[in-house]
């Protein structure tokens, strides 16, 4: 089971926030990726590109924030931030 926390923040305030928690008999890889896919859709923003900035953030501290640069389309928010919880 995985639970994700996403924040969305601007101006260092927290604007949006949901929880998701998938409990799939799946792999790892996959379970983040439908967490971040429902996150993203529940927070109406488009899913980020991972930079290895990221994935050696997330790997090593299962938190990670993308900004925009993680992004091809303009945000209006000055961060994504992804934290993984306690099952």
């Amino acid at each position: 089971m995985l639970r994700l926390w996403g924040k969305i923040i601007k101006n260092n305030r927290l604007i949006k926030h949901d929880e998701v928690t998938i409990a799939e008999n799946i792999e790892y890889q996959e379970q983040l990726k439908k967490c971040i896919t429902e996150l993203c859709y529940r927070l109406d923003i488009q899913k980020p590109y991972w930079l290895p900035h990221n994935l050696d953030e997330y790997n090593n501290i299962r938190k990670t924030s993308f900004n925009q640069d993680n992004f091809i389309e303009e945000i209006d928010f000055d961060k994504f931030e992804i934290i993984e919880l306690e099952s």
